[in-house]
């Protein structure tokens, strides 16, 4: 391997890679320490009081806890560390010598192009594998111990279980398993056929079925309609579950790609106003690692011209952008779930803005 690294890796190749990674990692590790340290100070009272065991703090919740928040600051992270190090370079006038040997700017970019292209890979397989399974321990171990503050019921629910079914649930008890006010409807194409409403229904894991409470139906035949009222229990088979009533915060992030591939065949029949957000997790799994390449290009264009004041200007600047960057994320999300824009494009904006502005930047570069 390192016969190989020698071979096809100059001296300047080496020299670039080892300060881009090593500045890389050495932020990512100084990011999670401040992390961990700020969370346990917030958490503590949590985890004494819920009696958590030492292992399921630190196999469970934390495991999933750091690769969550440094993969969602990589880019970032990334992007500090390429203005940082290549900052440093300029000003202590190690680009000079670099660019009057007679190796080109596009030469120059080599090695951070290689650098950025083993992050890249890095951060695919992270988001793609490991994440979403790192965000099913942190989540389980979350609402087990009550330290995710949102409440996960879903109150009016509309779904369509089948073709000709539709219902309607008013809210649903998680902890009782009893949903209340629950309504469904049968149609024969535009015309209603049958309507059912229950004043309670309770979920029997073990067998699977929903038990419907005072219930009243209503068939209707033309013009016809005859009514059925019911005091007593009715046992049925119904294609949904606790689960549709019931939402965490990043549920959608801590499924594996084929869990989401099958919520969205699911979702296009029963609930189609949350494909928006299934679409958005799985196309930005893909989308998020091409930041590796657009913010080194950015990176390298604002700092490797030397400027008075140091490091201090182009670190300043790239702060900045670096909530630019946090900002038209956060936008993007509104656009694709709130907005109805196509998640495929909401997901390329700030990859696409960011790459136009480092381009220009790039052309604009001392050489």
């Amino acid at each position: 391997m390192r016969t190989f690294i020698h071979r096809y890796l100059m001296v300047i190749d080496r020299f670039i890679m080892k300060k881009y990674l090593g500045t890389f990692v050495f932020t990512m590790l100084i990011f999670a320490a401040i992390s961990v340290v700020f969370d346990i100070s917030e958490k503590l009272d949590n985890f004494t009081n819920r009696h958590a065991s030492l292992h399921d703090i630190v196999f469970r919740y934390y495991a999933g806890f750091v690769p969550f928040y440094l993969n969602l600051l990589s880019p970032l992270i990334n992007f500090l560390a390429v203005i940082f190090f290549t900052a440093k370079m300029a000003n202590q006038t190690e680009i000079v010598p670099i660019l009057s040997g007679k190796a080109s700017f596009n030469r120059f970019l080599r090695p951070y192009f290689l650098a950025a292209t083993l992050i890249f890979i890095v951060s695919f397989f992270a988001n793609v594998y490991l994440i979403p399974y790192t965000n099913h321990l942190k989540n389980d171990f979350e609402n087990e111990n009550g330290i995710a503050d949102n409440d996960p019921t879903k109150s009016e629910v509309h779904m369509q279980i089948d073709k000709h079914t539709y219902v309607y649930l008013a809210n649903y008890d998680p902890v009782t398993h009893n949903g209340y006010t629950f309504i469904m409807e049968k149609f024969n194409g535009d015309t209603l056929r049958e309507k059912l409403i229950a004043n309670t229904v309770t979920y029997d894991s073990v067998k699977r079925i929903w038990s419907l409470k005072n219930y009243t139906v209503k068939y209707v035949n033309g013009l016809k309609e005859q009514f059925i009222n019911n005091t007593g229990q009715k046992d049925t088979v119904l294609d949904m579950h606790p689960s549709d009533f019931i939402v965490y915060d990043n549920v959608y992030a801590a499924m594996s790609l084929s869990e989401l591939n099958k919520n969205i065949d699911k979702e296009k029949l029963r609930r189609p106003e949350v494909l928006n957000n299934l679409y958005y997790e799985k196309f930005h799994r893909f989308v998020y690692p091409l930041s590796a390449y657009v913010l080194t290009i950015l990176g390298v264009a604002l700092s490797s011209r030397k400027v008075r004041g140091g490091v201090g200007l182009p670190l300043g600047i790239g702060i900045l952008l670096c909530f630019a960057y946090i900002i038209i994320e956060k936008f993007s999300i509104v656009f694709s779930i709130k907005g109805g824009v196509p998640p495929i494009f909401t997901v390329l904006i700030s990859n696409t803005m960011f790459g136009i502005l480092g381009y220009y930047l790039l052309r604009k570069a001392p050489k």
